[in-house]
């Protein structure tokens, strides 16, 4: 299929184009829907706000939809976003934002379509909250880095080919300016991945050892020493997101609506209507947030309200799940697929239809994961509301000064 032109009014045309050339009745293997997928990725209806030539056309978010709705409505394949959250939400649009050219030839296509697989190595047993302290360390040996240290919370390590890393390479500075960004092989020797067992019973999380791993210098993202400024941008397209337009009554609040509409008029109580009419409103409220953000996004980087818009889903989250397991009562905290441990394939944010005792115990991470709602509320207040910041003493002075 030859590149097609990049303007909103061709779009359902060609989506078109490419399901008469891959008709979805004939994708069945694999390999036929990785073939399908990149047929799409080239013709630039992947993601239309990717520049032409790689995955998109350059045009406004929001005209993504009407390409998937064709795309749903003929069942043509997708890439399995709950499998690649973090190619799709956080590699991805870092790399196209600052890789070089090579990097965004080798990485964007394999990455948007799901034949190779991205985590994110950034967060540490000592810098969670404080993600600037980490103290993973990069030495330049040659053309390469020598990197030693340890990352915890990573989502399905387990799965993943390549990661988004986090390393200090100049201890001498202080802490946020001496941080590089770099893509990680994960199959790399002295890379070591250990799963974390989460209340749920699952290990979506695992904690990632690094042994003096080698890592070559043009797989540094940006220059070094920028390190900081990228994992901004990563965490904004993560809190922000940016894969998928909100769902109408997705997540907990379907769940919450479910347990409430299966419960027989007469058994219900009353004394739940109007708070489950509110959850309704919190959650449609920060559905049309995030589609806010989202319009945002599409003239620009991500900006500080994706923080906002993060702290408002998690804790909304949180707040329906708890009122979903109040409603359901006796036996609310069973979940048909139990408590023993397994490590998923695919990362289970969305929790639509899923138990309200899943939803509850899953969403007590959602205030953690992505960035605490505590550091949110930091970022609101100085970046928003520009209220000062709070004093701090180790911003300014060497990291090697820094008491740890």
């Amino acid at each position: 299929m030859p590149p097609a032109p990049h303007s909103a009014s061709a779009l359902a045309a060609d989506t078109r184009a490419l399901l008469a050339e891959f008709p979805p009745e004939e994708v069945r293997i694999e390999e036929d829907r990785f073939t399908f997928l990149e047929a799409r990725y080239d013709a630039g209806l992947a993601a239309v706000h990717y520049p032409p030539g790689y995955g998109g056309r350059g045009l406004p978010r929001e005209h993504q939809a009407e390409v998937d709705a064709i795309l749903a409505a003929a069942g043509a394949p997708d890439n399995r976003p709950a499998h690649i959250i973090v190619n799709l939400g956080m590699a991805g649009p870092t790399i196209l934002g600052a890789g070089t050219t090579e990097q965004k030839d080798r990485f964007m296509r394999r990455l948007w379509t799901g034949r190779d697989r991205w985590c994110q190595l950034f967060s540490e047993p000592g810098a969670g909250s404080d993600l600037a302290g980490l103290s993973t360390r990069a030495v330049r040996d040659g053309d390469d880095w020598v990197v030693s240290g340890q990352k915890v919370w990573t989502t399905l390590a387990h799965l993943a080919d390549f990661a988004i890393l986090l390393a200090r390479t100049d201890p001498s500075v202080p802490k946020h300016q001496g941080i590089t960004y770099f893509l990680l092989d994960m199959r790399s020797a002295g890379v070591t991945v250990q799963p974390l067992r989460q209340i749920t019973g699952e290990a979506e999380f695992n904690e990632v050892f690094l042994n003096e791993v080698r890592i070559p210098d043009a797989m540094r993202l940006g220059e070094e020493g920028e390190g900081w400024a990228l994992a901004n941008l990563t965490l904004s397209n993560e809190r922000s997101g940016s894969m998928k337009r909100p769902e109408r009554e997705g997540g907990p609040i379907r769940t919450l609506l479910d347990t409430w509409r299966e419960t027989p008029v007469e058994e219900r109580d009353p004394a739940y209507r109007d708070s489950i009419a509110r959850a309704w409103v919190r959650a449609e409220a920060v559905r049309l947030a995030g589609i806010a953000i989202q319009r945002a996004m599409a003239q620009g980087d991500p900006t500080p309200e994706a923080s906002a818009l993060k702290l408002a889903s998690a804790e909304t989250s949180k707040a329906i799940a708890s009122l979903a397991l109040e409603t359901a009562e006796a036996g609310g905290l069973l979940h048909p697929d139990g408590y023993d441990f397994h490590q998923p394939d695919f990362m289970s944010v969305d929790i639509t239809g899923r138990s309200a005792g899943y939803a509850y115990l899953r969403t007590r991470a959602n205030s953690i994961e992505g960035g605490t709602s505590e550091v949110l509320k930091n970022i609101i207040a100085e970046r928003i509301l520009r209220l000062p910041r709070e004093p701090r003493t180790d911003t300014q002075v060497p990291f090697t000064e820094v008491p740890r």
